[in-house]
């Protein structure tokens, strides 16, 4: 069943932004195309109809679109869907990529400190050799002396006084060459921990840059496959789109095809009616109209009007019900029936007792379980008697108004009443 979106042209915006466009469009387009000269046509040529054959073919043809066009919809669901997570691991290997500039920066700090650590270790030892060769002197002057420093301090010595300054002296000298060697050896140690601690550190710093390099190898094999899908999904939309533009093409060639049918019929009717007329004169003034449900309507009657255009009055597009109402009603001279069948059921329809059901009223539902569109805003109809209703499903059908009240009527109560609350009885 064809979906029903909008009433009146004021109501053109889709009901979602993922709604299909191309079907309704596609079938809008057809319609209007033929729709200048079903106009054309007098009012009051109204019993016309496409061939079964014809129409067959084009709810066939309007199906096999409308499940192009949800195929269509629903690989660009998937390539949004991948979109998003192409998206999402690009951000993860632009995010691993910044972890592993930072942890090389590391890498080359640690390096430079550890270079630093190094140099000071090679100055440290360039001052212990110093302060050693300096030792080895005083040790082989002392030799050379014969090593009696004692005596030489005793008798040298002018006074004892002068004695425990000298030997005192000597002690202080020993002692800072002592000192200072030792503490030469306890830098030198310091730094080589300090250096071991930076060669750890680099040593796991590198380690981390390998995992973080294996990671980002990860990602980019997942985004060549989803890059790889993508492009997939494009040659997938690319073929659907070529069976979507025939199956449209198709429909506007039947849908061509349907209005020249209803048109030629619609002719038919006309002189059929101008013939009826000319007898309805020559015998006072009234005329059976078929199809109305009642044996003698006066011809020009709001009601013969209604029934006549909604014979005459060719499909808006799918999904337009109640925009083709409002211009059954407008071309009858009776203005303008505004909103969508929703609106025109809570605004118009009083009864669901089928004996108040009369001719030339609307019939309508505010929701129905078969579209998503139908959920929405419903559908409508109008009576035209004979218990035969007439509406648009992308094309204009006619159907028994119980197997009408039967397939709408499974989530809401169908009820009917006179469009723009005005009885048409008489008029």
């Amino acid at each position: 069943m064809s979906q029903h979106f909008f009433s009146n042209p004021q109501h053109s915006a889709i009901d979602s932004a993922r709604t299909p466009l191309l079907t309704r469009r596609a079938a809008l387009g057809a319609a209007l195309a033929g729709a200048a000269a079903l106009i054309a046509l007098p009012a009051q040529a109204r019993a016309a109809e496409a061939t079964k054959e014809t129409t067959e073919a084009l709810e066939k043809a309007q199906q096999q679109l409308d499940e192009a066009q949800a195929q269509l919809d629903d690989i660009s669901y998937q390539f949004e869907d991948l979109s998003v997570q192409l998206d999402d691991t690009m951000g993860k290997i632009e995010n691993v990529q910044g972890q592993i500039d930072d942890t090389q920066t590391n890498i080359d700090d640690t390096q430079d400190s550890i270079d630093e650590t190094q140099d000071d270790i090679e100055e440290k030892q360039e001052e212990l050799g110093d302060k050693q060769e300096e030792l080895s002197r005083r040790v082989v002057t002392s030799y050379k002396s014969g090593g009696n420093t004692a005596i030489s301090l005793l008798l040298s010595s002018e006074s004892f006084d002068e004695l425990i300054s000298k030997a005192h002296y000597i002690d202080k000298v020993n002692q800072s060459d002592k000192e200072a060697i030792d503490e030469v050896h306890r830098i030198q140690d310091e730094l080589a921990a300090q250096k071991a601690a930076l060669e750890q550190q680099k040593t796991e710093l590198e380690q981390q840059k390998t995992e973080l390099e294996s990671q980002r190898s990860e990602l980019e094999g997942l985004k060549a496959t989803q890059v790889q899908q993508l492009d997939d999904m494009k040659a997938k939309k690319d073929e659907v789109q070529k069976i979507l533009d025939g199956l449209s093409q198709d429909v506007k060639d039947l849908m061509a095809k349907r209005d020249a049918e209803i048109l030629e019929a619609a002719r038919q009717e006309e002189e059929a009616r101008k013939l009826a007329e000319q007898a309805a004169a020559s015998s006072g003034g009234t005329t059976s109209i078929p199809g109305s449900g009642q044996s003698a309507i006066n011809a020009g009657t709001a009601q013969q009007r209604i029934v006549d255009y909604a014979y005459s009055t060719p499909s808006p597009g799918a999904g337009l019900c109640a925009w083709w109402v409002s211009d059954v009603f407008e071309r009858a001279g009776f203005g303008n029936v505004p909103g969508n069948a929703d609106d025109m059921y809570a605004n118009f329809c009083t009864s669901s007792n089928k004996a108040n059901l009369k001719v030339g009223m609307i019939i309508a539902v505010p929701t129905h379980p078969h579209t998503s569109a139908g959920r929405i805003y419903g559908h409508v109809g109008i009576y035209v008697g004979d218990n035969i209703v007439r509406d648009n499903i992308g094309y204009i059908r006619t159907i028994d108004v119980d197997e009408w009240i039967s397939y709408y009527g499974a989530t809401s109560t169908p009820r009917w009443g006179w469009a723009n609350g005005v009885s048409l009885e008489g008029r």
